[in-house]
């Protein structure tokens, strides 16, 4: 019998770990080895546990999904990370897969998808929701409607901290940045996305999805 597959699961709702734990260990083959509820203990446990994939949420506390996809692929360039987010936005999608994640589902997609996924990016493919990946072709054949696109992973991720409120100096500590670096990264993001004021970055950021009003 095959060992089973090693998997890190990711977010920051207790219930919904427990969830996700059920049905992926139900498959007989799935085994939940650790489980993190933010960016910087997903970081932590995939150091110590060495999963074969993580399952990683994108909104959590501290440095977040993207931030974490970010630093485990950068230590791990062969890391396996399937993103399973509330966020089915397209611009989340591409920012995740810049980040280096091997997959993209939605919560709302079916139970079935969710284990489909785990299993195609076991075995060295990428998985991308057919919902998500029909917006993708889609937004390709429109062209780039969002000023975002324009940012980086690391400029959208500083970007949409600045647009919810945070400090500079906030957004140093939790992306361990000092602060003259996010204050640079801050004026740069202003100018790709013309605004001049964090009012008016958040109005923008609300516009287009990136935050909740």
């Amino acid at each position: 019998m095959r060992n089973p597959l090693r998997i890190l699961l990711v977010d920051d709702h207790a219930v919904v770990r427990a969830g996700f734990k059920t049905l992926l260990e139900n498959q007989g083959d799935l085994s939940v080895v650790a489980e993190a509820d933010s960016g910087e203990a997903a970081c932590r446990a995939f150091v110590e546990h060495a999963p074969d994939l993580v399952i990683m949420d994108l909104s959590m506390p501290g440095a977040g999904g993207l931030e974490a996809i970010r630093r485990i692929v950068s230590r791990a360039s062969d890391a396996r990370v399937l993103v399973f987010s509330m966020h089915e936005d397209t611009l989340f999608v591409e920012q995740a897969l810049q980040a280096g994640a091997r997959g993209y589902i939605g919560k709302s997609s079916a139970p079935t998808v969710l284990v489909e996924a785990v299993r195609q990016i076991a075995s060295g493919n990428l998985y991308i929701d057919p919902d998500i990946a029909q917006r993708l072709a889609f937004q390709k054949t429109k062209g780039n409607d969002s000023p975002f696109r324009a940012l980086s992973t690391r400029e959208f991720e500083i970007a949409r901290l600045l647009a919810e409120g945070l400090s500079v100096n906030a957004i140093a500590n939790r992306l361990a940045l000092s602060y003259k670096t996010v204050a640079n990264y801050a004026t740069q993001i202003k100018s790709k996305l013309d605004v001049d004021t964090g009012a008016e970055l958040t109005r923008l950021a609300i516009r287009h999805g990136i935050v909740k009003a």
